[in-house]
């Protein structure tokens, strides 16, 4: 049985894609254009699934912090 967790944040989300740890993505669609399409070619290269979310700030409610953010990773560890 595997264990899963939720990495938050841009740079935690695309380390986890490149390590190949990532099992979903969750995209905010209000977040910038340049970080929206990085993420979204990388999950594209690794299989990554990808799911979008309204807005940052529901994302990040979601991922239980305060504030928004423009995406996260469901990771097994």
């Amino acid at each position: 049985m595997q264990r899963r967790t939720l990495k938050v944040g841009t740079k935690q989300t695309v380390k986890a894609v490149e390590q190949g740890k990532a099992v979903l993505v969750y995209v905010a669609q209000d977040a910038d254009y340049r970080l929206i399409s990085r993420i979204v070619q990388l999950c594209r290269q690794h299989g990554v699934h990808i799911e979008y979310v309204d807005t940052m700030h529901n994302l990040g409610k979601s991922c239980g912090i305060d504030v928004g953010t423009a995406m996260s990773a469901l990771v097994e560890i």
